[in-house]
Formats: structure tokens, sequence, C-alpha cells
């Protein structure tokens, strides 16, 4: 299979990670214009590499023909968490997505790799619009927490150096470590409803910030400088003193003052 030949098979599936990542990173997105707590905290992606997928097609005997059907991970989409019951909520989002096909589940969540891997994973079909008309991807989506995620590329730099020959001591260190990961997840769910108090409070905080700043932008255009100034003055001393209610019941009074202005300006093009 020549060089050509990999670019148009791997262009769909780059496509498809490139529409994904957008997918979900706008997701979080909405979470936090709502000032909602988002099961998503970061996503990225990869195509797997030429060498990679000619690797596994040898060590498990796949004919070139088969190729896209049996190797289900060409495409590759992580999605990492905070906590590990955003696992399973961000697993719910996915199967409920009218885009996006469930082919198959692997919760190494609950059934840890003898290694002590853990994440979840769910390979999907995902279908592209290219010249030739829409094409049916397999996209592999792994779900995990960020301590997992640390883990695990510990532990595949580890089975890159020593080609999956680890030796016993430092599978052993591996193993510890993961008995480890297992109890830091354990004990940030155990504060999870504090910390999900906090990041929506500072998101809420930001939200607010952004209008508000907005609202004064518009009004230099609205009313005479000096008035606006005032606002603005205002505005400083209430973010100094890092007090959301207030900062809320200024954003309520400053989206009627420029209700207003907005008005009187209509009128007076009337």
């Amino acid at each position: 299979m020549d060089i050509l030949l990999w670019h148009e098979i791997l262009e769909p599936y780059e496509l498809a990670v490139k529409e994904l990542q957008v997918k979900f990173r706008h997701l979080i997105k909405e979470h936090h214009g709502k000032g909602l707590y988002s099961p998503i905290e970061s996503v990225s992606g990869r195509v797997k590499s030429v060498s990679s997928i000619l690797e596994k097609m040898q060590r498990k005997g796949i004919a070139p023909e088969d190729m896209e059907e049996q190797v289900e991970d060409i495409a590759g989409i992580r999605i990492i968490c905070q906590f590990v019951e955003d696992i399973e909520k961000v697993a719910d989002l996915i199967q409920k997505r009218s885009d996006i096909e469930i082919k198959s589940e692997k919760d190494y969540i609950r059934h840890m790799k003898e290694s002590g891997y853990r994440s979840y994973h769910l390979i999907v079909y995902y279908t592209v619009e290219t010249m030739n008309g829409p094409k049916r991807i397999q996209v592999e989506i792994q779900i995990r927490t960020m301590a997992m995620d640390f883990w695990a590329t510990i532990e595949h730099s580890l089975q890159y150096k020593y080609k999956a020959n680890i030796p016993d001591h430092i599978r052993e260190r591996l193993s510890a470590a993961a008995k480890a990961i297992i109890v830091l997840d354990n004990e940030m769910s155990s504060v999870r409803s504090e910390i999900m108090d906090a990041q929506n409070s500072s998101q809420m905080q930001r939200n607010l910030i952004t209008d508000i700043l907005n609202n004064i932008e518009n009004l230099y255009k609205l009313t005479n400088k000096r008035e606006v100034e005032k606002i603005q003055d205002e505005f400083y001393h209430i973010y100094a003193q890092n007090d959301l209610q207030e900062l809320k019941r200024f954003h309520k009074e400053l989206d009627l003052i420029a209700e207003g202005y907005r008005a009187q300006a209509i009128t007076d093009e009337l």
C-alpha cells in the first residue's frame, strides 16, 4: 500500500477526529455558558500512525482488506474527567447523541486490567461527509479521570520502551501506583460536591463579568462618557469586594440601565 493510498484512507479519520473534538468541546462551552458544571474536563484526539496500524495488523493477523473493519481504533478520542462519577455521565451523553452510534463498550473501571489500567472505552460509528459522499468511520472513545490518564500515559511509555516486556520490579511499582490512583480518585470523589460548588461559582463569576464588561462597552455608544465612567467605577469597586451576590445585583441593575438606554436610542431614531 503506497503513501498516497494511505493518505486517502486516513483522511476521513482525521476529519472525524477534528469534528468530534469540536463537538465535545462545544459541550463543555455549553455547560459553562449556562453556569453548569461540565463532566468533561478536556478532549484530545489522534489518528493512529501508519506504523502503528501495520504493527497491529501483523500482531492480530488482519488482512489489508479487513483493516477498516477490524482495526477499530484508527481514530481515537480521549475525554478527561475530574471525577470517576463523571465518566458514566459522559458515556450517557454520548449514547444519547443522534450523530453517534455505539458499536461496543468495555468498562475497565469496574473491571480493571491486570496491569492496573482503568478507563471506559466506547467503539462508535460516526459519519463524515467527503467529496465521494458520506463515510461511516469507527472511532474509539476513551473516557477516564486525570489520575487514570497520568497512570496510563506512563504505562504506555514503558510498554513502548520495553516492547511489552516490562521487568517484574517495574510492573510491581506500576501496580502499586494503580492502587494509589484508585485511592486518589476516591478521595477526590469524597469532596466532589465542594469542588463543584467552588468551580460553578467561579464560572458564574466569569460569565457575569463578561456580560457586565460587554454592557459597559455598548453603553459608550449609547450615552455620554461621564455617565459610563461612573458605572465603570462602581463595577471596579464591586469587583474588588469579590462578592458574588453583589456582582449579581450589579449585573441585574446594569441590564435594566442598558435596556433603558437602548429603548431611548430607538425612540430618538424614530
